[in-house]
């Protein structure tokens, strides 16, 4: 698919094997349980906004620069993926694993529920807000108040 968007489609558990996504945009969608790390990864770019796209799966997925707008990702797995420059603005990350990632110069500063590891994740120039800082000390299970 290039160069397409999908708007308020329901494309939960599709099977994205070998499937190439450039310039694809996914506007109020419904994805439950789709596994991304399938995907042909040539020329892949994505975009997101106000999907569901939880309990999905971008494991070891290439998203550099990807946009997740307004997005509610609970249960998501990002591990061992490059998010690169990614922005997530506006999304629930609630319970989503972040292991082994290339965080750096993601942006975060609008979104919430995430716990991040700064010790296994290259996270050089993320941004956070103040409120959001906390979501990066969970692993020393300390209250800040």
């Amino acid at each position: 698919f290039g160069e397409s968007t999908f708007t308020e489609c329901n494309l939960s558990m599709v099977n994205l094997a070998n499937i190439a996504l450039q310039g694809v945009t996914f506007r109020n969608c419904k994805m439950l349980g789709i596994v991304f790390k399938d995907c042909n990864y040539l020329g892949f770019s994505v975009c997101f906004d106000n999907c569901i796209l939880n309990q999905s799966s971008f494991y070891k997925a290439w998203l550099e620069k990807t946009t997740f707008e307004n997005t509610r990702l609970h249960e998501v797995i990002f591990s061992e993926c490059n998010l690169k420059k990614s922005i997530f603005n506006g999304c629930d990350l609630y319970r989503s694993t972040f292991e082994n990632s290339i965080l750096e110069e993601a942006d975060f500063r609008n979104s919430y529920n995430y716990s991040i590891n700064p010790d296994i994740n290259g996270m050089k120039k993320a941004r956070f807000s103040m409120d959001g800082v906390v979501g990066l000390l969970d692993k020393y299970e300390i209250i800040v108040e």
